[in-house]
């Protein structure tokens, strides 16, 4: 019989108050450089312009909000609350930017667009804003002399507003802003060089293939009927009112209004979408291990996940394809642990998941579906009829692994995404109806950067590099040569690089368009 209760003693870290700060294994002198070099490539620890002038401005108005921003990110930094969801911008302190801005921004030759572009970072440095004050210590916001976190947002927005109508005027076009309007890959060209990388990729690359085709015979032979090994739980989307396809293709259709083609969503039309299209996860089931759950704050070091709460995170995505902008809706599952198989297993390990994606045309038919666990490893595509693979331009390259294909969803059928006990591996995926099992919950992805602490306050699930305190693999040991930090642990979205041998990353504005070709547009 499987426990229904969360668990809320873990090891020896039951009894201990929750820390202020992140907890990690790593060691206390390498979390705080590896947070001074992060702050400096984010225009923090060296100031540019031309947020440095304004730091001397004769305006006393802009001297002070540019002091203010500066305060502020003193006081994120020394609280290591810094979040990774979009990327700082060196010395813009108002805008953040993401990989799919970061591609269209080399697209703002109009007003128009330029404007929508600028906008839309300055939303995300408000959400990232936001989040970083919410998770500031009490004392913290006391030294930032104003009398609550709230006052804190609105005079972050103020500033905003002020400093950006000095340096961008009625948007007007910036070459400084475009060329550091990027976001750098989540690979270490310097451990690289250390690990050999040139040679170390080859013997990696025949693991990678080696994995490969057990995936693919995996699902041959659940697709041939083998039966589960352990006991399988259902679980099915809430009970919502979805949409029909061209219902979806209307809303969808709205986004040619948009600059750079995203539709402006309603929450209510949010919701929809991602009932119609939410999957049916089919887990082995041999223990607590492999149960999905509500992530939260214990008094543990460590995050827990409450398997009696069954819930799933969403979030949207969007992809660039040849010149037309794709949603994305991305579904992410969280389990307790990896289970180790033995005393020497890399791979096993304090919380996992999976995370299922679907990308839709514009006629809101699904065009592909992909997966990778948090960690960014084991990422598979699905592609449906409508697509045609494009081979890899170059050997020893992890490119786009497709274990098999997905038909077209027939009416009141769902995708059944069907995951091995332990590992979590796919095992199939098909679809199918939905059938009987136990009703999940939907939860914003973005709760995960502000969950409330035992003792009050609140702090994200991720560190300011984007990794989960104590989600740390073995693996990292033997891997880094890869060039990826801490092989194996759980990360934020926007940080997940899914290739060992090769540079990809599951947040690429053109990891589609690259990999695969559309063969008919509605």
């Amino acid at each position: 019989m499987i426990d229904n209760e969360p668990r809320r003693d873990i090891g020896k870290h039951a009894r201990r108050p929750c820390p202020r700060r992140l907890r990690s294994a790593v060691p206390k002198w390498r979390r705080s450089l590896a947070l001074a070099l992060l702050l400096g490539l984010a225009g923090c620890a060296t100031i540019q312009q031309p947020h440095r002038g304004h730091l001397g401005s004769e305006d006393a108005a802009i001297r002070e909000c540019a002091r203010w921003f500066k305060a502020l990110d003193k006081a994120v930094a020394r609280s290591d609350v810094t979040d990774i969801a979009s990327r700082r911008i060196a010395g813009y302190p108002y805008l953040r930017v993401d990989r799919f801005l970061a591609a269209v921004g080399g697209n703002a030759n109009d007003e128009a667009f330029r404007e929508a572009w600028i906008e839309r970072m300055r939303e995300l440095d408000a959400e990232g804003r936001r989040v970083e004050i919410d998770n500031l210590p009490a004392a913290e916001v006391e030294r930032l002399a104003l009398a609550d976190r709230g006052k804190l947002v609105l005079r972050t927005r103020d500033c905003a507003t002020r400093l950006s109508m000095i340096d961008l005027p009625d948007a007007a076009p910036s070459t400084l802003l475009e060329q550091r309007a990027r976001v750098e890959d989540d690979y270490s060209s310097i451990k690289r060089a250390f690990g050999l990388y040139l040679l170390t990729r080859l013997p990696f690359y025949k693991g990678v293939q080696d994995w490969q085709k057990d995936v693919t015979q995996t699902i041959r032979a659940a697709r041939r009927g083998e039966s589960p090994r352990e006991p399988v739980l259902r679980y099915l989307p809430p009970a919502s009112r979805g949409y029909t396809r061209r219902e979806v293709a209307g809303i969808l259709a709205r986004a040619a209004r948009h600059p750079f083609g995203i539709p402006d969503l309603s929450e209510t039309e949010k919701d929809r979408l991602f009932a119609t299209y939410a999957p049916v996860f089919e887990i082995e089931t041999g223990g607590v291990f492999d149960r999905i759950g509500k992530l939260y704050w214990s008094l543990a070091a460590t995050p827990q996940v409450d398997v009696s709460n069954p819930t799933v995170y969403r979030r949207l995505g969007y992809t660039r394809f040849e010149n037309r902008t794709l949603l994305q809706l991305i579904y992410v599952a969280w389990m307790p642990e990896r289970p180790r198989d033995h005393a020497f297993d890399l791979l096993g390990g304090h919380l996992d998941g999976i995370v299922w994606r679907v990308t839709l045309a514009p006629d809101g038919e699904p065009v592909i579906y992909d997966s990778i666990h948090p960690c960014g490893c084991f990422h598979l595509f699905f592609p449906t009829p409508r697509v045609e693979p494009i081979p890899s331009p170059r050997r020893y390259e992890e490119w786009a692994f497709s274990p098999a294909g997905l038909p077209a969803t027939p009416r009141g059928s769902r995708i059944i995404v069907s995951l091995q006990t332990r590992t979590h591996y796919l095992r199939n995926t098909w679809p199918g109806e939905p059938g009987e099992g136990t009703a999940y919950r939907f939860a914003d992805y973005d709760e995960l950067r502000s969950l409330p602490l035992p003792g009050g306050g609140s702090r994200s699930l991720f560190a300011p590099d984007g990794l989960v305190a104590g989600s740390e693999r073995r693996e990292r040991f033997l891997f880094w040569p890869m060039g990826i930090a801490s092989a194996g642990a759980m990360r934020q979205a926007g940080t997940q690089a899914t290739a060992f041998v090769g540079r990809r990353h599951f947040d690429d504005a053109d990891l589609i368009e690259k990999r695969f070709r559309l063969r008919d547009w509605p």
